[in-house]
């Protein structure tokens, strides 16, 4: 079997060390046998959305977020939407995760997203949403926290016709008042945990190698078991994290 993941701009959006989820999803493919083939795209670069099953986006610093915006838009949208359509799974991490809305705010300009879900990023008065974060989820008809780290000034919302990843059980989310963290939209999900996502959450890891298998050859895959000790480890300590500092 194998897996092929298009990795959107790796050196303008991996801050927090986000490139590690792509390698947590390499390894654990690796484990079971699944070849892992990962093509980067930066800017000016197009691709082809039948070529991938999965697509990452992880988040930068304001500057590259506005770089990358513009090209995002002008080289890119028409094959999202196309990927979108046709089931490739697509997770974007904080910035990434903003731009997948149809805008957000930087400074006193609005920059234009990519209009894939119902969802506006804004400026507001107040800090930067920092810190340890838990959220429940509900992906595959069993309840779960996803445990992880946020650090965003953009407040985000959801329109009236956009889902919410989780719902937040410690720490601010989406934009530190509804309650609500991420978005998904059948094999989409953004959100703002980082730090990175992945090794503190290996069955959400295993779901999206899943549904990016399931995308490429069809059908249902089960996935093989792992020893999941040491993960196990890193997911109770985040997940302690984000309530003890309640």
């Amino acid at each position: 079997m194998k897996l092929r993941l298009l990795s959107l701009y790796p050196d303008q959006m991996n801050i927090y060390a986000d490139r590690g989820n792509i390698i947590f999803l390499q390894q654990r493919c690796n484990w079971r046998g699944i070849d892992f083939e990962v093509t980067r795209c930066g800017i000016g670069e197009t691709f082809e959305p039948a070529d991938f099953d999965l697509i990452y986006m992880g988040g930068g610093q304001d500057r590259d977020q506005k770089l990358v915006a513009s090209d995002l838009v002008e080289t890119k949208r028409e094959s999202l939407v196309a990927a979108k359509d046709d089931g490739a799974v697509i997770l974007a991490v904080c910035g990434g995760y903003q731009l997948l809305g149809s805008s957000y705010q930087l400074a006193e300009e609005e920059i234009e997203g990519l209009g894939l879900v119902d969802l506006r990023t804004v400026r507001e008065p107040g800090p930067r949403l920092i810190g340890p974060v838990a959220i429940e989820v509900d992906l595959d008809g069993t309840k779960r926290t996803v445990a992880g780290f946020e650090n965003h000034g953009g407040r985000s919302y959801l329109g009236p016709g956009a889902k919410p990843l989780g719902r937040v059980e410690s720490g601010h989310g989406n934009n530190g008042g509804d309650g609500f963290e991420g978005v998904t939209e059948d094999n989409l999900f953004g959100t703002y945990l980082h730090g990175p996502l992945l090794p503190k959450n290996s069955w959400l890891a295993d779901h999206f190698i899943k549904l990016g298998l399931e995308h490429h050859h069809g059908g249902t895959v089960e996935l093989e078991p792992l020893d999941d000790t040491f993960e196990s480890a890193a997911h109770e300590s985040a997940r302690q994290a984000a309530f003890s500092d309640r």
